[in-house]
C-alpha cells in the first residue's frame, strides 16, 4: 500500500503512522513471531478490519516501521557521503545524525535492533542493515587512511564502537525536549571523537 495511504484513518487517532509506532512497540515488547494481529488490534482498541485498511498483514507492518529506521539512517548516510571535506567530519555527521534519527523514531530503531532474522522480511531489513555498517566501515577505514584516526585503534572496532555507543541509546533515552537529539549528539561526538581523532 503506498505511503501516501497514512492520511486515511480507520478510527480517530489511528491513521498508519500512529498505527506503526504501537505495532512497533508491541512487536519489540512481546516478539514478533509473539504478537498476534488480535493482540494488536486490541492494544489499539479498534478492529483487526480498521487495521487491514491501512495495510495487507503482520508482515507489512513490520517491513514499514523498520522502513521508517532504515529510511531515516540512510538519508543521513547520503548526505554524509555527498558532503565536501574529509571522511573524519562525514564520519562525525553520520553519527550525529543516526542519534537524531534514533531520538526521533525510537520505536522503530529499537525493533530495527531486536531483527534477528527468522521471516523473509527480517533478513530483507538485516541485509539493509549491513549495507548501512559497510559505508560507516568505509568512512572509517577512510579517515584512517587520511590520517585522522589514531592508528593504535583497529578501524572494524572503532565503525563497531561508535554504532555501538549510538544503540546503546535505546535502552535507556527517554524522550522529554525537542533539543534532546542535538543534546545527545553532541555528548555523544564529543566522547568519540575526542578519543579517535589524531590531535592537531
Amino acid at each position: 500500500m503506498a505511503e501516501g495511504s497514512g492520511r486515511r484513518r480507520g478510527r480517530p487517532g489511528y491513521d498508519l503512522e500512529s498505527l506503526l509506532q504501537v505495532a512497533a512497540k508491541l512487536f519489540y515488547e512481546r516478539g514478533y513471531d509473539g504478537t498476534s494481529m488480535d493482540e494488536l488490534a486490541r492494544r489499539l482498541g479498534i478492529t483487526k478490519a480498521a487495521i487491514y485498511h491501512h495495510v495487507s498483514g503482520k508482515e507489512d507492518l513490520l517491513r514499514m516501521s523498520v522502513d521508517r529506521a532504515l529510511d531515516g539512517l540512510f538519508a543521513v548516510a547520503t548526505e554524509a557521503e555527498q558532503m565536501p571535506g574529509a571522511a573524519i567530519d562525514k564520519l562525525e555527521h553520520l553519527v550525529r545524525g543516526s542519534v537524531r534519527v534514533l531520538c526521533t523514531r525510537l520505536p522503530f530503531v529499537t525493533l530495527l535492533l531486536r531483527v534477528r532474522g527468522n521471516t523473509e522480511v527480517e533478513r530483507a531489513v538485516l541485509g539493509r542493515r549491513r549495507a548501512f555498517d559497510r559505508i560507516v566501515a568505509k568512512l572509517v577505514a577512510q579517515a584512517e587512511a587520511d590520517g585522522d584516526l589514531r592508528p593504535d585503534v583497529d578501524p572494524a572496532m572503532t565503525a563497531r564502537l561508535l554504532f555501538g555507543m549510538v544503540n546503546s541509546l535505546i535502552e535507556w533515552y527517554q524522550p522529554r525536549r525537542a533539543s534532546d537529539d542535538r543534546a545527545l549528539a553532541d555528548a555523544i561526538a564529543k566522547v568519540a571523537f575526542d578519543g579517535i581523532r589524531v590531535p592537531r
